[in-house]
């Protein structure tokens, strides 16, 4: 599949800068989301000793929103099919603000549940849309670089936004760490709705359009099936890599510096294939399917030595960082007149395999052993190849 050139009204009119400025308020809202996906992660136990859950308990503060995004993206997707995406997505990120307030003063575990429930939505229908905003927001030679910056809202999530929301955490109270990105969120709305032009629905989409969009179309179906081998491989494996590395006796004060590093070569990931996917789109997929199960293999093999495991998480990170404008580029490139149809479907499959990833990799460590996810993840990810292979090849 090669990058098709398609015209871009919207985008193409538009002034570069404008165009800049809002596809940075939609970063930030990218980044906004992400953090507060992933900000129970370093919070799971303040969380539960304050609100009397177990840790396992708590942990359903990380799967509710997975697992909601995954089943929302594309009922989102249709419910706003006619309403302009400049407040679709303000709305999504405003809720987001809202809901992590609401965990701020929660009295009680269900209460959090329910904020979670409501992140899950703002995750799945924020994303779905903002996946190919870029297209109508900057001209078309600025679209591949726009949507890596808007997916680089992502990569930095996880190198800043989650290590400072647990630091706020750690100093001031779990409470203060979810206000802070609520607050967050609110900020992202303001500068949604005063720096992103009016984004019209260019067509109205049904739930029919779904199952329409991915039976009649190969690209789209092969664009799916990579991103769960992909996505499925990638967190079977890397859900385990501070036991991993905890079993190969490196200390907990290391594992923070290499899981920084890999995130650091996550944005840089981020930033090459966006400069790669215009021309080299197939290449970059394949790329992905390559580089993600060789540093499993070698960190299977080597991650007995710090150093060793460090490099090898650099590499990790790299291809991992590549994984989500190539993929969504990829879906964009396939569906080109069926865009947010795809793209929820896309988003949907992501965090579905996330969630599948994480659930099957716990098993395999139980029932294998630790480094077996290494291996297991290595094999999905390699078997991408066979489905890029038999893909076909868009015209233009």
């Amino acid at each position: 599949m090669t990058t098709v050139h398609r015209p871009v009204p919207a985008g193409a009119s538009r002034s570069p800068v404008k165009g800049w400025l809002a596809v940075l308020a939609v970063t930030l809202g990218i980044f906004s989301l992400m953090t507060s996906e992933l900000l129970p992660v370093g919070l799971l136990t303040p969380v539960g000793s304050d609100l009397d859950v177990s840790e396992g308990t708590a942990g359903l503060m990380v799967t509710v929103p997975g697992l909601v995004a995954a089943v929302t993206a594309p009922l989102v997707t249709v419910a706003t099919g006619r309403v302009d995406r400049r407040v679709v997505l303000a709305l999504l990120i405003g809720l987001m603000g809202a809901a992590n307030l609401a965990s701020a003063f929660a009295t009680g575990f269900a209460v959090v549940l329910v904020a979670r429930f409501l992140i899950g939505v703002s995750v799945g229908g924020f994303w779905s849309i903002a996946g190919g905003i870029a297209l109508r927001l900057v001209p078309e030679q600025h679209v591949p670089r726009a949507t890596a910056v808007i997916f680089g809202g992502v990569e930095t999530a996880s190198v800043l936004g989650v290590p400072t929301g647990t630091f706020i955490g750690d100093l001031s109270g779990w409470r203060t760490a979810f206000a802070v990105v609520g607050i967050l969120g609110l900020t992202s709305l303001a500068c949604m709705l005063f720096l992103m032009p009016k984004v019209p629905a260019e067509q109205s989409i049904t739930f029919a359009d779904l199952p329409k969009v991915f039976r009649g179309n190969a690209g789209v179906r092969a664009g799916i099936a990579v991103t769960f081998l992909v996505i499925t491989g990638h967190f079977l494996a890397y859900t385990f890599v501070r036991p991993i590395l905890q079993d190969d006796g490196v200390g907990d004060g290391l594992i923070g510096a290499l899981l920084l590093a890999f995130g650091v070569a996550g944005i840089c990931g981020n930033f090459i294939a966006g400069a790669l996917v215009a021309r080299r789109l197939r290449q970059t997929v394949v790329g992905i399917a390559v580089v993600l199960p060789a540093a499993m293999v070698v960190f299977a093999l080597v991650g007995d030595s710090a150093v060793a495991a460090g490099a090898v998480l650099v590499l990790w990170g790299l291809g991992y960082g590549a994984v989500p404008v190539t993929f969504q580029t990829w879906i964009l490139d396939a569906a080109p007149d069926a865009g947010e149809a795809a793209s929820s479907l896309y988003v949907s499959t992501f965090n579905l395999a996330i969630a599948f990833g994480a659930f099957a990799g716990g098993l395999a460590v139980d029932g294998i052993g630790t480094t077996s996810v290494l291996w297991i993840g290595a094999v999905l990810a390699l078997l991408a190849l066979v489905v890029v292979r038999g893909a076909p090849r868009a015209e233009g």
